[in-house]
């Protein structure tokens, strides 16, 4: 979830958060803010009565427990794009209705019959687990949400044990904060903290956080926070649950500034997770900031790189808005997952058919993407209602290898452009290549060898298609359709090491112009590169000598904080304009391999900003060979 429940039809679209509120107390003005006696002291002295709740050795073993966690990237099923469609029928009952007891189970049913014995395991429920069909919370005297008797006539507890009981691991949902409807004035005690109640928990002015405003910010400077949160983790330790999703997470959720930095309320909520000693997975949403990459890595256990991939509309997804989205921003983040931690691509809705939004061939792509990226695999489909041929892309034993194996995460190994080769050497030696025609017309997509670093033959394996289709020498080329892809495992045979040539940006024999200047770069390969790429600046660079004519890969390296456009041109000939991906920052190097038409001997190459923005440029590499 992203553009929530929290809000009326979100302005998805826009890429923003509807303001419009559903429960009138999310609209009206804040309370005053409780007046706090206890002295910090008093505070400090505070003491959790429940016996052994935070004992070291309940800390101790929830530490060893998490780091078994997220050993690869979970799969499952999740409610929200159900519940946040307006495809007939799915929200009988109002918006986001289709969150209940009967609906979930329905679901574990169909999970556990058809797609367990493939990995999938996880059944997560999403926001409103604590919300009536007209949006009104319902907390315990603890200020904890409790379950909506509607929704949930049993309680969290019964739900958690018949999914264990079908094999399967029960998930869970929260907005980050303390939600303005449980602050009660400052009146409610927290559990086990004596003295403690909701005053303690915010600042004096009541200051507001999270992705839509809707919970106050917690100050953790006071001991009461912590305990709040370790209340609500045993909660939920206790009712069986196994994943958290924490939601309207900042920095991102399209919020930043102090307000909505919620570091703090995940190394809480870890702290409070790993005291329960009950291995509960940590996931974080949405849009995350990359710049707390390293936070968000220490803490949890996931985090949504994107906005979300639900429409809003009569469909689950569409195209797009926002599964395309997922190929210009995934690139940055490629190199911050691994086990232990995984970049969440959001829910794969390919199994419905019409319900999903998408032609077949986009269905293709969007689960080719979500495999090779290593992303979670949890879909937001009517699992009773699967189609042929949506049931295979779920299943597809190949396919889900990829993504769950010992292998690392493919990354862009093109520019950004509408046609795109994405790659990952195995340790093995083999490789998994996937092509994307991103554009709206058919076109043909090739990946040659030399790009992902070897050159002349390799068997080659369709994935989708479970076919071998022969041995190709130098280069793979396809036809795709419109929004097509096609996965691949190449498999070198005798293989030859591409050898290229380097060329230092900042050499004092290439050519500056307009505004382009040298600057240090400590993550460049001779600590500096061409920066001030823009409103026409460019480099050139001279004496590019290669043995004969030919169509050469040139791997361009670059620094770019966000994704840029540069025209590409040999010898003064024809231009070629390319979008290369952001790096994620101004201090990481990336790369983007694109092709050059060079003659035999002495060339030059030139990168020109036009009327944009440039990403700035470290070097380029070019092979001996075309």
């Amino acid at each position: 979830m992203r553009s929530s429940a929290y809000s009326v039809l979100p302005a998805h679209g826009l890429r923003t958060v509807a303001a419009l509120a559903l429960a009138a107390g999310l609209a009206a003005a804040a309370p005053a803010a409780h007046a706090q006696a206890d002295t910090r002291a008093g505070a400090d002295a505070r003491a959790d009565t429940r016996a052994g709740a935070d004992t070291r050795a309940g800390a101790d073993a929830g530490a060893a427990t998490a780091s078994s966690l997220a050993a690869k990237p979970y799969m499952g099923w999740s409610s929200w794009s159900m519940q946040s469609s307006k495809y007939p029928g799915l929200n009988p009952d109002g918006d986001y209705s289709y969150l209940t007891e009967a609906n979930v189970l329905k679901q574990a049913g169909a999970l556990a019959a058809k797609l367990k014995k493939y990995g999938y395991e996880y059944v997560n429920i999403d926001a409103g687990w604590w919300r009536d069909k007209d949006w009104k919370p319902g907390f315990d005297q603890y200020a904890r949400q409790k379950a909506d008797p509607g929704r949930f006539p049993r309680g969290m507890k019964p739900v958690a044990d018949d999914l264990h009981a079908k094999g399967l691991k029960a998930g869970i949902y929260l907005p980050v904060g303390l939600e303005k409807e449980a602050y009660n004035d400052g009146e409610s005690p927290i559990r086990n903290a004596e003295g403690c109640t909701t005053a303690d928990l915010v600042y004096d002015d009541l200051r507001t956080t999270n992705g839509w405003d809707s919970a106050y910010k917690i100050d953790f400077s006071d001991p009461c926070a912590q305990k709040y949160i370790d209340s609500q983790a045993r909660m939920f330790a206790d009712w069986g649950y196994d994943f958290l999703k924490l939601d309207g997470v900042g920095p991102g959720s399209s919020k930043s500034g102090d307000n909505y930095d919620n570091v703090a309320d995940v190394a809480a909520w870890q702290k409070a997770i790993a005291a329960t000693g009950r291995p509960i997975h940590l996931e974080l949403s949405w849009s995350l900031d990359i710049g707390h990459a390293a936070d968000w890595k220490k803490y949890s256990q996931g985090w949504r790189v994107d906005t979300d991939v639900e429409c809003y509309c009569n469909t689950l997804v569409s195209w797009e808005n926002s599964v395309d989205d997922r190929w210009a921003d995934t690139p940055a983040w490629t190199r911050h997952a691994g086990p232990g931690g995984w970049n969440d691509l959001d829910a794969l809705n390919v199994g419905n058919g019409a319900m999903d939004g998408l032609t077949k061939a986009e269905r293709q792509s969007y689960a080719t993407l979500w495999a090779i990226a290593k992303s979670p695999l949890y879909t937001g489909d009517d699992l009773t209602r699967l189609d042929p041929y949506g049931l295979s892309l779920l299943t597809n034993r190949e396919v889900i290898a990829v993504n769950q194996g010992d292998t690392p995460l493919a990354r862009l190994v093109t520019a950004s452009d509408p046609q795109q080769v994405w790659a990952a050497e195995n340790p093995d030696g083999t490789y998994t290549v996937a092509l994307f025609n991103l554009a709206d017309a058919p076109a043909a997509v090739t990946a040659d060898f030399s790009a992902l670093g070897f050159t002349g033959r390799a068997a080659v394996r369709d994935l989708w298609n479970h076919e071998d289709l022969g041995t190709y020498r130098n280069r793979i080329s396809q036809a795709l359709p419109a929004h097509g892809s096609r996965l691949f495992t190449l498999t070198p045979k005798r293989p030859a090491a591409v050898s290229p040539t380097g060329y230092e940006a900042e050499s004092g024999s290439n050519t500056l112009g307009g505004s382009a200047s040298v600057g240090a770069c400590s993550a460049c390969s001779d600590g500096k590169k061409v920066g001030n790429l823009y409103l026409g600046g460019k480099l050139t660079f001279n004496d590019v000598v290669v043995p004969e004519a030919g169509t050469y890969q040139v791997r361009i390296s670059y620094v770019s904080g966000d994704a840029r456009p540069a025209s590409v041109s040999a010898n003064g000939g024809g231009a070629v304009r390319h979008t290369f991906a952001s790096t994620g920052d101004w201090g990481t190097v990336s790369t983007a391999t694109v092709p050059v038409q060079l003659k035999a001997g002495a060339n030059t190459v030139t990168i020109d900003s036009g009327s944009d923005y440039a990403p700035d440029i470290d070097r380029i590499d070019v092979p001996k060979s075309s």
